[in-house]
């Protein structure tokens, strides 16, 4: 397994790494949650070509909490990576809390180190088993993160990064409105650009989904942002 720990306590990642990399599994090692989001979205922005198969997030982290990070994560990024929470805490109120934002298990410190590799593998297998539908499909439009490839009505699309993260976060949220600043940020982190380019690249991948076909998808809601979906849906 290719293994993100996003744990500030260091003796606790030093005990999951003594035990884990042994067993041939390879970790990766964030101590605050903006570090951990970054590693955990760096293939996404091309930082990296590594992608991990599950993450091992706790709780109480400086900076940005589990929570919220697993919550930008899933929403945010549209990262579908299996998460495993660590909190000290056994209250039923922090565990729902957490499958809410998108967690996948929950361990309560102190916790067997056999324990968490056995429930990494086997949410990583679940994992394994829910690609084969990972495809995204609205409309005809259909667009595969894994493979970076998308198709409507059996034509290739030709999309650049940009557009390809555009299109993906649309098409995950494709229930509801996604705001400028939620593509901005998806797009370009903390540090989007001081001009309107969010409404040029928007132009551009509607010339490519939308333009050469009869029914228009992506949908301007004025002042708010974007949502793709069948015209009857908005």
């Amino acid at each position: 397994m290719n293994i993100l720990v996003i744990e500030d306590n260091r003796d606790i990642a030093a005990n999951i790494a003594d035990y884990l990399e042994p067993l041939g599994h390879t970790l990766d090692f964030a101590t605050t949650g903006t570090s951990g989001l970054a590693l955990a979205t760096a293939h996404l922005n091309g930082q990296s070509t590594s992608v991990f198969d599950v993450i091992v997030l706790d709780v109480m982290l400086p900076g940005m909490n589990g929570f919220v990070l697993c919550q930008q994560l899933r929403e945010q990024w549209g990262v579908a990576t299996p998460v495993l929470m660590l909190t000290a805490r056994d209250q039923l109120d922090d565990k729902l809390e957490g499958f809410s934002v998108g967690a996948d298990d929950y361990l309560v410190k102190p916790f067997s180190i056999k324990e968490l590799e056995a429930r990494l593998l086997a949410l990583v297998k679940r994992g394994a088993l829910r690609s084969a539908g990972s495809t995204l499909l609205i409309e005809g439009l259909s667009y595969t993160p894994d493979t970076r490839q998308a198709q409507r009505d059996g034509v290739t699309l030709e999309l650049n990064p940009v557009q390809r993260r555009l299109l993906e976060l649309l098409m995950r949220n494709s229930h509801r409105v996604v705001t400028r600043e939620e593509l901005e940020q998806h797009v370009w982190g903390d540090s989007p650009p001081d001009n309107d380019i969010l409404r040029t690249h928007i132009y551009a991948l509607r010339m490519i989904v939308d333009k050469p076909f009869s029914e228009k998808l992506i949908h301007t809601v004025h002042g708010i942002g974007y949502r793709l979906c069948a015209q009857r849906d908005m």
